[in-house]
């Protein structure tokens, strides 16, 4: 876990980095550029080429459709408002996960699933401020790409039913690397890399692949509700990584409201392990 709050923090430090030189588009191609040559490399060293299948490619595409917009929705937000908010309003994921699994899954909404949703749109609240004054589009994008990351989860939990890990960040990097370049050719104009903004696009690419290399082994080798609280260190990370890098205050009410947000999540975990609480 170590390893994965290094790599999403040093992320969102490279996207913070590129602000004004790249568009989010451009960002995307570049990280699944990096991150395609990383998995085809690996997957050949390791002698996994043949798990890429092709006969499940509506769900990549759906897949990977949501999770282009969110990735561009978070970078975007990175960019416009303190770090520490982004990261918080990301955490609020599994809580969507909670509303949306009865609709897409069909799953059950347990008395304890929906206190944890509960609790997380009372901090969701507190985080974003929904008001003439706080509210503003920085907000607003975390908060959607918070939602897109949860239809993710939905979709990959769907995936991987029948899919393997190599043909799913195949298909990842790959579809997100042809919609990223799409993307940023539609207007007509493209920033490409510079000697300035080369290492921070590469560093975007690596801590990405890394950071869910390193969380997902985590979970291989420990419980959801023992990886969690971990996991939630990235915030305070994050927001002294904000105050050093950029100046940022530390705003008291993003810290509650993601410590709301926290436990309405891990008390969500708690009950499907189905480990006492107290």
């Amino acid at each position: 876990m170590t390893g994965a709050i290094t790599s999403f923090s040093t992320m969102a430090i490279a996207v913070r980095e590129l602000k004004g030189a790249h568009d989010t588009f451009e960002i995307m191609a570049a990280r699944s550029a990096v991150g395609l040559l990383i998995v085809v490399v690996l997957a050949w060293a390791t002698g996994r080429l043949r798990d890429i299948r092709a006969d499940r490619l509506g769900g990549h595409v759906l897949r990977n459709a949501v999770h282009f917009t969110g990735q561009n929705l978070w970078i975007w937000a990175v960019t416009l408002i303190p770090l520490a908010q982004v990261f918080a309003l990301e955490f609020t994921a599994p809580v969507w996960v909670l509303v949306l699994s009865p609709l897409l899954l069909g799953e059950k909404i347990t008395r304890l699933r929906l206190v944890a949703a509960v609790l997380g749109f009372v901090g969701i609240l507190i985080v974003a401020r929904p008001n003439v004054h706080t509210l503003n589009v920085g907000v607003v994008a975390a908060a959607a790409s918070a939602i897109c990351f949860a239809l993710t989860n939905i979709t990959t939990k769907l995936l991987t039913r029948r899919e393997g890990i190599v043909s799913i960040l195949f298909w990842l990097t790959l579809m997100q690397l042809v919609l990223g370049c799409v993307l940023a050719f539609w207007d007509g104009t493209v920033r490409w890399p510079t000697a300035a903004s080369l290492p921070w696009l590469v560093l975007v690419g690596v801590t990405g692949l890394a950071a869910h290399f390193c969380l997902t082994s985590a979970l291989r080798l420990a419980s959801a509700s023992f990886v969690m609280p971990i996991d939630f260190i990235r915030l305070p990370v994050i927001a002294l990584a904000g105050t050093v890098l950029y100046g940022e205050s530390v705003d008291a009410a993003v810290l509650i409201g993601a410590a709301i947000i926290f436990a309405g999540n891990y008390l969500n975990i708690r009950a499907e392990t189905r480990q006492p609480l107290g």
